[in-house]
């Protein structure tokens, strides 16, 4: 799958890696920080230049977090009503929520992006809390810029090792993503016990 998307990336250039940043940050499996790293190699073989890349880049991550965000906002509320007793979350619930977002959470929108599975969460939690779309377009846009530039600029600084470098990163990444995920689920569960026992 992996070198099926580079190989796009190498025929169609800059449209592939927008329409692949896009559905990646949406939730599509798109290898993200591969693709991207690739793209700074590509740079640094002289195939694409270095400003148009990262902007489409930037634009392709910024376009899917914001369409997650819409979906969050839309169709979120109405899974958190239709199911949410199944998941023992319920309006109360949602309201703290919101108000964690409002204080803390809009950081997890640009941290979130160097987190696989989360950077495709954040958005969705962002849209059903009813984040203001300002506090999210700053600070998740933010994220999408820091993001795209570091992992092209690594590929960039790389040159042909980063194949090989990429590889050992992204089961560090993967390992990574799967303790927060889990640390967050414990930290969830001990909020929701200390919010209901008060």
């Amino acid at each position: 799958m992996t070198e099926m998307h580079l190989a796009w990336v190498t025929l169609y250039g800059y449209p592939a890696v927008f329409a692949l940043l896009m559905l990646g940050i949406v939730g599509v499996p798109v290898p993200d920080e591969t693709l991207l790293a690739f793209t700074g190699y590509l740079v640094f073989k002289h195939s694409l230049a270095p400003g148009p890349a990262l902007l489409t880049a930037f634009s392709g991550s910024a376009c899917g977090i914001s369409v997650s965000y819409g979906l969050g906002r839309t169709l979120g509320l109405y899974v958190i009503r239709r199911f949410g007793g199944w998941l023992h979350v319920d309006a109360r619930t949602l309201e703290q929520v919101r108000r964690w977002y409002q204080v803390r959470g809009k950081y997890a929108l640009v941290v979130g992006y160097f987190i696989p599975g989360v950077r495709h969460l954040t958005a969705y939690l962002a849209g059903s809390s009813q984040l203001p779309l300002r506090t999210f377009v700053l600070y998740a846009w933010t994220g999408g810029l820091l993001w795209s530039s570091s992992f092209i600029g690594l590929g960039y600084l790389l040159g042909e090792e980063w194949k090989t470098v990429m590889a050992g990163m992204h089961r560090g990444l993967i390992l990574g993503a799967t303790l927060v995920l889990l640390a967050l689920v414990a930290a969830f569960g001990l909020w929701r016990r200390r919010t209901g026992a008060s």
